[in-house]
């Protein structure tokens, strides 16, 4: 995109949108968080504090996170802004049990990994992502929240990993005039504006944008971070019952891959006769390599409530997204202990080039009605039943090169363009799901969840050297059931018993159909509140999972199905407000993965974080300091040939930000002490670092209610 274009954005979004607050505009959208209010008079402050702790995530229900019998993880959008995050895996790195950086910071693609295995992304409810390099990063200032299921949500949500799933959920309207402009500045040249508007027609409409111009490099020299997002919605609210809401998105990345695949000999390990790689070179061709998107998406959402026991739930979402990802990246995979051309001393290595078009449309939709009833005094029923239905379609055109270069010394100038010749391949997938829970409540102590989907999906896949379609249909029916009860003391231990089942469109490298990706959990763990300003969950499990798809060895940009793995594990997670106006967060998650070595080699045993802030009240301002601290422990990763550790690490970040009247000034540090260490090294021959250190200067102004 053209600089003079992304300018004359910034000022029209510095007219026209204003960043708001999490904690001012999105109270009434966000009922399941941590909310703090202030006021001053004279020399003394009051400071008022609750804790609303509904989920939505776990049960698609208003249910108190003491009832569900599964952990669950709410992140607001004032936390992960104080954490400094820049995209979504950025939400979730103080989380117990996840990795999010399990390649290093990625400009084209936010990837978790929760208990071991690769969780799935959601928008309000429903599948976000669908196949893989097809469409550009979401942005978390988009948000008002990031919620976490750790554990199979395939009951509800039908196509939901056995590990968990990441549900973003977006800011929409609420009924107040207000809102705050901001402007950013950082490391790499970043320069940003974000805003926000909501306002108010009237006692039944409400609209709202959000905006973010960005424009932006790297530490990786030739990948920007350029973006213009645009988000507007509104709410119509006929009635006290009924509430209408419509969200639009557009939004166009141009950027590349900050993941340069570089060898494991010449950067973990030494290659003899030649100094060690930097470890964020490039690799590539410049003006050529990138990773540029187009996306749309347009969603319904309707709410009717015909009584207090009865509610009516209708959601629909489309996707339209345009992807051109070029890239090269060197040839480590086949000979990876020694991947340098014989004779030319260790600086000669082959470098693929490729060229993929990606052309992704998505629908989906989900329906449910919640029914509430009593049997007698002591027992309450709530019951869910709901359809879901989606589909999607992607078309791909990957087209390919080969050429050797001096990885030493590259004559960038001669590396190969990759032109546009193969054929667009075509998968595309039906998904149509029904399911029913039934959370039951008895004598107000003990919560029981009982739940079960039946799943029916057909896929098509186009084979462009034969013109063949393939066709599949795949049924399931998974179940659920927990139970989780209050003992005294705020002590509520559970246990459940959950399956999934995740149907994968596309095909392997070799073009074979995906199989759909199966697998089940026993979990048994409490939760500890004694009182609404603490919640403590420490929880086991083990999980069983099948058909795990994961990156090809022999080619980064295919996928290929891994065998069966088992995963145990233990997780626990704190959040405590404590006197003097201190927050802190406590998070550590251990995961015992078996199973086919491609599957579980990069993965750490040992991830664990802490995050706490110290908020400091005067009569005109007010200061908060905070700092993190994130570790995750070593990984092996083997193969036939060789078995690589890549050292464990930890990283600090830091935020100190005032507020005084209106004004917002922020200073934001990730990876403050500047650790340049290794993300993960793979035995296929590759090596990812982490993001060096990053810092920002945010300067915001508040108006309205």
């Amino acid at each position: 995109m053209h600089k003079g274009f992304k300018f004359a954005g910034v000022a029209m979004a510095t007219v026209f949108s204003f960043q708001v607050q999490a904690q001012q505009l999105d109270q009434e959208a966000r009922p399941h968080e941590e909310v703090a209010s202030r006021s001053t008079e004279g020399d003394g402050d009051i400071l008022v504090q609750g804790r609303r702790d509904e989920a939505f995530a776990g049960t698609k229900t208003e249910t108190p996170l003491i009832q569900v019998p599964q952990p669950l993880t709410v992140i607001t959008e004032d936390v992960f802004r104080a954490q400094g995050a820049i995209n979504i895996s950025d939400t979730v790195r103080y989380a117990a049990g996840i990795n999010s950086d399990a390649y290093g910071r990625d400009t084209r693609v936010d990837s978790f990994t929760i208990r071991g295995v690769d969780a799935l992304q959601f928008r309000n409810g429903m599948r976000d992502i669908f196949s893989y390099y097809a469409s550009i990063t979401s942005d978390p200032y988009n948000f008002s929240r990031v919620e976490i299921v750790r554990g199979p949500a395939s009951v509800l949500f039908g196509q939901g990993s056995i590990g968990g799933i990441v549900n973003l959920v977006s800011k929409t309207p609420v009924f107040a005039n207000a809102g705050e402009i901001g402007v950013t500045y950082g490391s790499y040249d970043r320069k940003e504006v974000l805003a926000d508007l909501n306002g108010v027609a009237g006692s039944t409409l409400a609209g709202r944008i959000v905006a973010r111009v960005r424009d932006a490099g790297t530490y990786v020299a030739n990948v920007p971070d350029d973006r213009v997002m645009v988000a507007p919605s509104v709410t119509w609210r006929p009635s006290s019952k009924t509430d209408v809401t419509l969200l639009g998105l557009y939004q166009e990345d141009d950027t590349g891959s900050t993941a340069n695949f570089l060898p494991i000999v010449g950067t973990l390990q030494d290659n003899p006769g030649n100094p060690r790689l930097p470890r964020y070179l490039f690799v590539g061709k410049p003006g050529y390599d990138r990773y540029d998107g187009r996306l749309l998406q347009g969603t319904g959402i309707v709410t009717h409530r015909f009584s207090d026991d009865i509610k009516l739930s209708l959601k629909a979402r489309y996707i339209d997204s345009d992807l051109d990802y070029f890239s090269h990246y060197t040839n480590s995979y086949s000979n990876p202990t020694n991947p340098y051309t014989p004779e030319s001393n260790g600086r000669r290595i082959g470098l693929y080039a490729g060229s993929s078009v990606a052309r992704l449309n998505v629908f989906t939709t989900d329906n449910n009605v919640q029914f509430r009833f009593n049997m007698g005094s002591a027992i309450e029923h709530r019951l869910l039943a709901g359809v879901d239905y989606s589909w999607n379609r992607v078309r791909k055109s990957d087209n390919y090169d080969f050429q050797e270069i001096d990885l030493y010394n590259i004559d960038y100038g001669s590396i190969l363009e990759p032109a546009l010749i193969a054929p667009f391949t075509r998968d595309s997938q039906k998904q149509l799901g029904l399911y029913v829970q039934d959370q039951v409540r008895l004598w107000d102590r003990v919560s029981v969840v009982l739940g079960a989907r039946h799943d029916r999906v057909k896929g098509a896949s186009l084979d462009t050297t034969s013109g063949d379609t393939s066709r599949t249909t795949d049924t399931a029916t998974t179940y659920r059931a927990g139970i989780i009860g209050d003992v005294g003391a705020g002590i509520s231990p559970f246990f459940s018993y959950t399956e999934s089942f995740q149907p994968i469109a596309g095909q392997t490298t070799s073009g074979t159909a995906f199989r759909p990706q199966t697998g089940n959990q026993y979990e048994t763990g409490a939760k500890w509140q004694p009182d609404s300003m603490t919640l403590l969950t420490v929880t086991g499990f083990r999980i069983k999972e099948f058909n795990r798809p994961i990156a090809d060895p022999t080619n980064p940009l295919g996928q290929i199905q891994a065998g069966g793995l088992t995963t145990k594990g233990i997780e626990v997670e704190a959040t405590r407000t404590l006197p003097g106006r201190y927050d802190i967060s406590l998070a550590y998650g251990y995961n015992d993965v078996k199973g086919d070595s491609a599957a579980t080699g990069y993965l750490a045993r040992h991830v664990a974080s802490a995050w706490g802030t110290k908020t400091f009240v005067g009569r005109d301002a007010t200061l908060r300091l905070g700092a993190g601290i994130r570790y995750l422990g070593k990984q092996v990763s083997s193969s036939a040939t060789w078995t690589i550790v890549t050292p464990d690490r930890t990283m600090v970040d830091a935020l100190v930000e005032l507020e005084h009247d209106r004004w917002r000034l922020a200073l934001n540090a990730t990876n403050l002490l500047d650790k340049r260490v290794f993300a993960s090294c793979l035995a296929r021959g590759d090596c990812f670092s982490t993001a060096p250190r990053n810092v920002m200067v945010s300067l915001g102004y508040r108006f309205g209610s």
